[in-house]
């Protein structure tokens, strides 16, 4: 899937959780993964040697600490508050 399609997908899930779906977590979480743990990886490349968490792991805690209750009107909005999150965890840990 290109990276233009999977926007858009997301961008129809986020279009849905204005509606009140509630199924918008689960579904956006798949749609977004594989590009959540590039930007892992690229935060991750900054951090010292021998950190503890991975890509993986990182995508994770952050997707839990964005929680399901938000809400985001576009791609790039959610994009830049799971950057945030990630940012957070680092700093947490």
């Amino acid at each position: 899937m290109s990276i233009l399609s999977r926007r858009l997908e997301v961008t129809q899930i986020l279009n849905h959780n204005e509606t009140g779906d509630t199924r918008t977590a689960e579904q956006l979480f798949p749609a977004v993964y594989e590009e959540l743990r590039r930007l892992a990886a690229a935060r991750l490349a900054h951090e010292p040697d021998g950190h503890t968490l991975d890509a993986t792991a990182l995508v994770h805690e952050a997707f839990l600490k964005l929680g399901t209750e938000q809400s985001f009107a576009t791609n790039s909005a959610f994009t830049r508050a799971a950057a945030e999150a990630m940012r957070r965890v680092l700093v947490d840990h």
